[in-house]
């Protein structure tokens, strides 16, 4: 997704539904976090980066680097040789962070992550309104 295009989300969703930027950017985080945990099974190795003012958005997977053959968890671990073609200096028991690209998580997590958001804020919506009303039940 293009800076641009995030940035104008964002500003719609804080304009639009009222929604401050702590709010969203923890329903941006938490949305994202179950797309991963749907993805990889979990979602412990993974940091998300969000920044609403300059549109930013990145995820990052931290993985161990274990010899060619003992990898066991492809989404925990990754071979020796994979991670000296990131960067040719490192060595088996060192972490190694990538970044995960929307596109990897591919088309369908992609939509169901859209509808998890539209229902999350939708959620958030409900959640303000009956704040605002409950205490004057009865009252007209």
């Amino acid at each position: 997704m293009e800076n641009i295009a995030l940035i104008d989300s964002f500003s719609e969703f804080k304009d639009d539904k009222l929604i401050d930027r702590v709010t969203l950017m923890a329903i941006l985080e938490d949305v994202f976090r179950n797309a991963l945990k749907k993805k990889y099974g979990s979602d412990d190795n993974f940091d998300i980066i969000i920044n609403p003012d300059k549109g930013d958005m990145e995820i990052w997977q931290r993985r161990i680097v274990v010899a060619d053959d003992d990898l066991d968890l492809d989404h925990l671990e990754i071979t020796l040789t994979d991670a000296r073609k990131i960067e040719p200096d490192f060595e088996v028991g060192e972490e190694v962070s990538e970044e995960v690209k929307l596109i990897d998580l591919g088309r369908r997590a992609i939509l169901a992550l859209r509808q998890n958001l539209i229902s999350k804020i939708h959620e958030h919506d409900n959640t303000n309104l009956y704040k605002q009303f409950k205490d004057i039940v009865g009252e007209i």
